[in-house]
C-alpha cells in the first residue's frame, strides 16, 4: 500500500469518526464471522485514561474486538481490576470484586443489586441461601446454572448489605452494561427491586414492575422479587413461578 493510499484510508476513518488506534493483539487480529465487538472504559481501575483508543464510528465510544463472547468478558473482567477503586466501597470492608458468572452466550441473565456476605466472601454472586433458591428456580424451568449469566448492579459488597449509592452506582454499572452487550441473552430478568429500578431508571415499587415486560438492550427484560425476598415471603413464589414460566416461554420463542 502506498503513502496516497494510506492517506485516504486515513481520511475514511478520520470522516467515521476514528481517533486512534490501540497495538493490542486483539486489535490487530481480523473480525471473523462469531467476533465479539465491545466497549473499553476510558479509565482503568485506578480513574487513569488508557492509551490511544480507538473510537466507535457509531457512537464515539471506544470499543474493541474479541474472537469469542468468553474472550470479551474476560476482557471486561480485567478492566474493571481485582481491586477496583472507582468507588467509596474498596474502603468500606469488601474483601473482594465479584464480577460475574455463568454462559458468556447464554440466552438468559439474572441481575441483582450487590453481593452479600457469603458473595464477598466465595468471589461469586448469588452463592448464599437466596443463590441457592435462584439456582432452583433456574432448574424449575430446565436450565442449569451454568446455562444462565449472573451477574448484580455493583460488584462489591456495600457495608451492612445497604443499598448501593447513586455513585457506586455511576462508577460500577456500565461495567454491567458491557457484560449484557456481550452475552446478548434473550431475556435479562431483574432481581428485585434496586436491580429492576435501576435498568429501568424507574421509581415504580416493584409490585408494580413485575409480572410485565420492558424491552431492553436488545433483550427482553422482566422484573421479578429477588430470591431474598421470596425467603422472608413464601407465599410471593407463585409470582415468581408465574414470571419464570413467562421467560420459559420466550425462551422457546413463544
Amino acid at each position: 500500500m502506498d503513502r496516497n493510499q494510506i492517506d485516504a484510508h486515513l481520511q475514511f476513518f478520520g470522516e467515521l469518526g476514528v481517533a486512534g488506534l490501540r497495538r493490542e493483539p486483539e486489535w490487530r487480529r481480523p473480525a471473523g464471522p462469531d467476533a465479539v465487538v465491545s466497549q473499553v472504559p476510558h479509565p482503568d481501575a485506578h480513574g487513569e485514561a488508557p492509551d490511544a483508543v480507538a473510537a466507535s464510528p457509531v457512537a464515539g465510544s471506544p470499543v474493541a474486538i474479541f474472537a469469542s463472547a468468553a474472550e470479551a468478558i474476560a476482557a471486561i473482567k480485567t478492566d474493571l481490576g481485582d481491586d477496583c477503586r472507582r468507588c467509596k466501597l474498596h474502603g468500606l470492608g469488601r474483601r473482594q470484586v465479584v464480577f460475574g458468572v455463568g454462559n458468556p452466550e447464554a440466552d438468559l441473565m439474572f441481575v441483582g443489586e450487590a453481593p452479600g456476605a457469603d458473595e464477598d466472601l466465595q468471589g461469586e454472586p448469588f452463592v448464599g441461601r437466596a443463590g441457592q433458591l435462584l439456582t432452583k428456580i433456574i432448574e424449575a424451568i430446565g436450565l442449569r446454572r451454568e446455562d444462565v449469566y449472573i451477574a448484580n448492579v455493583i460488584k462489591c459488597r456495600p457495608p451492612g448489605n445497604r443499598n448501593p449509592e447513586p455513585d457506586e452506582v455511576e462508577q460500577c454499572e456500565p461495567f454491567l452494561f458491557r457484560q449484557i452487550d456481550v452475552v446478548k441473552p434473550k431475556v435479562v430478568v431483574a432481581l428485585g427491586k434496586f436491580a429492576a429500578q435501576s435498568l429501568l431508571r424507574s421509581l415504580e415499587p416493584i409490585t408494580r414492575l413485575r409480572g410485565r415486560e420492558f424491552k431492553y438492550r436488545d433483550a427482553i427484560l422482566m422484573p421479578t422479587y429477588h430470591p431474598a425476598y421470596l425467603l422472608r415471603n413464601p407465599s410471593a413464589k407463585g409470582d415468581v413461578w408465574a414470571d419464570m414460566k413467562r421467560v420459559r416461554s420466550i425462551l422457546a420463542g413463544g
